[in-house]
């Protein structure tokens, strides 16, 4: 991904297996949230592929990739703060309410009464129905950071992006945060990209870790390895 004659991302590739939980991380500025947005198309990129079960994604126009069961979380919380809970959550199921053509992939179409209910049960699952008719704009920043996820989940995700979750949260908020996020693999199978800074976090729920820095790949592996990797402790801490 160039932007003029910076070179936000070079040579990038690496793999996110089916159902698992892989966390992409790097100093800032490494290009993080620029993999992000080409995958789920803010970005187009200026070459290479993105591959979803066989189909490159840059072959589609933008506006499907939420009808693919593509869905991501944002490092700033982008919701409608003058909308309820469920109003946000409902926004979620736009792909699902029967006035687009689907992919062959998209979870099924349902009535607007069903979104209701399968809104209350995701809101429900994440410990937040007792808000669900509450403006978000009063909400503590972790509950609507727990929206924003709900939102997410209301599309019933293939890949679910999620971008610095634990940012703004407390040490408390973070842990069960964790647990959230696992449990959402194991419930429902979904797979699960996740750019974080937290390492606690990080390293304590993914399967696989992708290391990137000044928009290349720089480590690639399982949790422990990355963990001991020299390259990864200079990019992060630096050398005497």
């Amino acid at each position: 991904m160039r932007f003029g004659g910076i070179r936000a991302l070079t040579d990038v590739s690496f793999d996110v297996a089916q159902g698992g939980i892989t966390g992409l991380i790097g100093p800032n500025g490494a290009g993080k949230t620029t993999c992000f947005n080409c995958i789920t198309r803010l970005y187009q990129p200026t070459s290479g592929s993105v591959a979803l079960g066989g189909d490159d994604l840059l072959t589609y126009p933008a506006y499907t990739i939420a009808r693919r069961r593509i869905t991501r979380t944002f490092q700033n919380v982008a919701l409608f703060a003058n909308m309820s809970v469920m109003e946000n959550v409902l926004v979620g199921f736009h792909t699902r309410l029967g006035r687009f053509k689907q992919h062959a992939s998209a979870a099924p179409i349902l009535t607007e009464a069903q979104a209701r209910r399968e809104a209350m049960e995701v809101l429900d699952y994440l410990g937040l129905g007792a808000l669900a008719e509450q403006p978000v704009r009063g909400l503590p920043f972790g509950s609507r950071k727990a929206v924003e996820l709900a939102r997410a989940l209301a599309s019933k995700p293939e890949l679910m992006l999620l971008d610095e979750p634990a940012a703004g949260l407390n040490h408390t908020e973070v842990e069960a945060l964790g647990g959230t996020i696992a449990r959402i693999s194991r419930d429902f199978g979904t797979t699960i990209l996740m750019v974080e800074h937290h390492m606690g976090l990080v390293m304590g729920i993914s399967n696989h870790i992708v290391v990137l820095d000044s928009g290349r790949k720089l480590a690639d592996g399982a949790p422990q390895a990355i963990q001991r990797d020299p390259l990864v402790i200079e990019a992060y801490l630096g050398t005497s």
